[in-house]
């Protein structure tokens, strides 16, 4: 005896399917409805069960047919004995009139219905454990799988709220049989979606454009500087002028002045932001003006206000872009407070400084978020030109969701 069940969305679809694959003589149990239960306990589908049973071909042949019994002609009766007495007409219990084929038969019956009953009863308990049991699994693992993710953004410093709105988000939108590896790909996906493409310098219809870096002392303004003049000058064949209104630090204006020397391209030092249009137009023929300007604490307020005089000097008709230079290894409490002092000075992109000093690149996505400033370079070393290159969302996502 075969017995077995089919799933469907309706009770008709799952007899088709029983017949295509047992055949048309099949005998049906059982029929129920189901609920399909789906990822992390939820998502689940309702669905029709049905139950089926087949005799397979030897019990066919085994089956023991009974032989007929032949009746035995009632008595005519004369009519006029109809008159003088009636019999009363009674109810034969089930046996009565059989013979011992007939009741080995019947006997046979009872029994192959009770046994086909508690093989289903069995068959159900079985199945049924084994489900929970494999669901039971499945949610395991996917609740590990997703806190060691979870985990692993901690550990690389994506900060507790978007690290818990990436995995609430996979576990809402994600589908009943969704794996582990759709799971880490979503998370992936959503995070580069997040970070969007690298924001890079590009030449403007209008020469000169004005490129303006701020940020913190110590984070590599000036390197950042050299690494990018190099890179227009001798790789994109551009023409380029450098000035510096850092006129706190003798040094930082000195090294930049040799960058320039080595290049052969003009520097100057502005002290005022009038002298800012006098370059502008001593520079009217060059694709790219860069200008270095005093990195200071964020908590100084008149230098502030003196770099927004720098970048406010020029009207719209002259194109600019500012360039908030921040190191990876500042903690984030403080890229905050860097970047928020900023944010009133003018609109910028972020260029983040010294990766190869730390192996948490959460803050990138952090500042990001917190910022919606686009991500424009990174560095990695202070060699000049090499250690610089434009931001690569995948790279970077890829470092966050992996163990160091």
């Amino acid at each position: 005896m075969i017995i077995k069940k089919f799933q469907a969305k309706t009770e008709r679809e799952a007899i088709e399917t029983a017949k295509k694959e047992l055949g048309e003589n099949i005998v049906i149990m059982n029929v129920k409805q189901i609920k399909k239960k789906g990822f992390m306990g939820l998502f689940g589908s309702l669905m029709m069960e049905v139950t089926v049973a087949q005799e397979t071909e030897q019990e066919r042949k085994q089956q023991v047919k009974a032989p007929v019994k032949k009746e035995t002609p009632a008595p005519i009766v004369p009519s006029s004995l109809w008159e003088k007495k009636e019999e009363p007409l009674t109810v034969k219990k089930e046996w009565e009139g059989m013979d011992d084929t007939g009741k080995a038969i019947v006997e046979k019956l009872d029994g192959l219905q009770l046994l086909l009953q508690q093989q289903l009863n069995k068959t159900e308990m079985k199945e049924t454990e084994e489900e929970e049991k494999k669901e039971e699994q499945e949610s395991k693992e996917i609740l590990a799988f997703m806190k060691l993710l979870y985990n692993t953004m901690i550990h690389n410093e994506v900060l507790e709220k978007y690290a818990n709105e990436l995995i609430d988000d996979v576990q809402k939108k994600g589908k009943p049989d969704m794996q582990m590896d759709v799971a880490l790909s979503n998370i992936y996906q959503k995070m580069i979606l997040k970070f969007g493409q690298a924001k890079l310098i590009e030449p403007s219809e209008n020469k000169p454009k004005l490129i303006y870096f701020v940020g913190p002392t110590g984070v590599g303004k000036t390197t950042t500087i050299a690494k990018l003049s190099s890179k227009f000058a001798i790789e994109e064949k551009k023409k380029i002028a450098l000035l510096t209104a850092d006129t706190y630090r003798i040094a930082a204006a000195e090294q930049l002045r040799t960058y320039a020397n080595i290049l052969e391209v003009p520097f100057r030092v502005v002290y005022t932001p009038e002298e800012i249009l006098q370059a502008v137009e001593e520079f009217k023929e060059m694709d790219y003006i860069l200008i270095d300007t005093a990195g200071h604490s964020h908590h100084n307020e008149d230098l502030r206000n003196g770099i927004r005089d720098f970048i406010t000097a020029t009207d719209d008709s002259i194109e600019k872009e500012v360039y908030l230079v921040v190191s990876a290894t500042t903690k984030y409490s403080d890229l905050v407070q860097i970047a928020d002092s900023y944010k009133d000075v003018h609109q910028f992109q972020l260029i983040f400084t010294k990766l190869d000093e730390t192996t948490a690149l959460g803050n990138l996505y952090n500042l990001h978020l917190h910022t919606n400033a686009p991500l424009s370079y990174v560095t990695c070393g202070q060699n000049v030109p090499n250690d610089i290159s434009s931001f690569n969302p995948q790279t970077t996502v890829k470092q966050i969701l992996s163990s160091n």
